[in-house]
């Protein structure tokens, strides 16, 4: 059940603004995304939500919230990255998105490298269910007993069950350091998470040896060290995913990636459908005409620089692209399609 009560608290030309991109998000997340079973399928997805939420590039308006929460309706597990100390912004999220969504948090990683950030995971009752485990990865010691440099932020892991499927889920946001594709703290971070996860996949102890890892991985292209950091420890990018565009907004970086376990290492429960993507929030809301819209939001940043000099038509679009990001993500959500139902599996097996 949908959750729009706060359109009743906008003023009239703010609701009928947010009724329309509603709409449009409503008939584009329709038309890209398959419909959501019951148990047949489950919808897995990783958005990395700008500051949710900060001050940083103003405080987002009532209207994006909704904007956000119908996106992340049509899906059932969603990995957030970015969650702030402040957890209103999450509050006001799970709020919109209404009585059947739950979320997992964890707590703020401290340091100036963790950047004050949260994981979080939600996901929609109807479909997922919380298996009870739940933890932050800590990198295990060398063999001889010396302790590693752990994670910038920590990665929250969580055990969940859709249809026949028990599966256990990372969600990361691995360190940027600088602008070099191949930055070796980018890379050995990827490395490290990649190697621990696969080893607990393969401990008979493990919870599930069915693994998701998914999240904003900071990686440039396919072709980059990022990648192979990650695919060289048996971790396989579905191909389904391999040929979508990249998930920031200028579809040119492909930081976002969600990754399985080698088939041969994974339950014969545990497979895809062939559907993934990548959801461009910007084509249905906070488009790029809707500018002159928002111009009261901005404020006087949008029409003049800190030094008062007027801004050109160009800059003031450049001022709204960046903006408009705060409000939304500088990021897409990307997703992912699995399978859920292998009733006709397990009676076979049973004749």
């Amino acid at each position: 059940m949908s959750d729009y009560s706060v359109l009743g608290t906008l003023p009239e030309t703010e609701r009928t603004r947010a009724v329309d991109g509603l709409r449009r998000l409503r008939a584009a997340l329709s038309r890209q995304v398959p419909p959501k079973t019951l148990d047949a399928t489950m919808l897995l997805a990783t958005w990395n939500i700008r500051e949710l939420d900060t001050s940083k590039g103003g405080w987002r308006n009532p209207e994006t919230y909704l904007y956000l929460a119908e996106v992340l309706r049509h899906f059932d597990l969603v990995g957030i990255q970015e969650v702030r100390e402040d957890l209103a912004g999450l509050d006001a999220l799970m709020s919109a998105l209404g009585p059947h969504w739950q979320s997992i948090v964890t707590d703020v990683t401290e340091g100036r490298p963790g950047n004050g950030e949260r994981m979080a995971f939600v996901y929609d009752v109807r479909t997922v269910e919380f298996a009870g485990m739940a933890s932050q990865l800590v990198l295990p010691p060398l063999a001889d007993g010396t302790p590693v440099e752990q994670v910038a932020r920590t990665p929250l892991m969580a055990g969940f069950r859709s249809g026949d499927a028990a599966f256990q889920v990372t969600t990361v946001h691995v360190i940027y350091g600088n602008d070099d594709p191949d930055d070796p703290r980018r890379v050995d971070e990827i490395g490290d998470i990649a190697a621990a996860l696969r080893r607990r996949a393969q401990d008979e102890h493990a919870w599930s040896h069915d693994l998701v890892l998914l999240g904003d991985f900071n990686i440039y292209s396919p072709a980059d060290m990022t990648m192979q950091a990650l695919t060289g420890q048996g971790w396989i990018v579905p191909a389904e995913l391999q040929s979508i565009p990249g998930s920031n907004v200028p579809k040119n970086k492909h930081y976002d990636q969600i990754a399985l376990r080698d088939p041969r290492e994974r339950s014969h429960r545990f497979e895809t459908t062939g559907k993934a993507g990548v959801f461009d929030v910007f084509e249905c809301v906070y488009r790029l005409d809707d500018a002159q819209d928002y111009a009261l939001q901005m404020g006087e940043r949008y029409l003049a620089t800190k030094d008062g000099r007027a801004r050109t038509e160009a800059e003031q679009q450049s001022y709204y692209r960046d903006w408009r990001t705060y409000q939304v993500s500088d990021h897409l959500p990307m997703w992912l399609e699995l399978r859920t139902d292998y009733h006709d599996d397990l009676l076979r097996a049973s004749s």
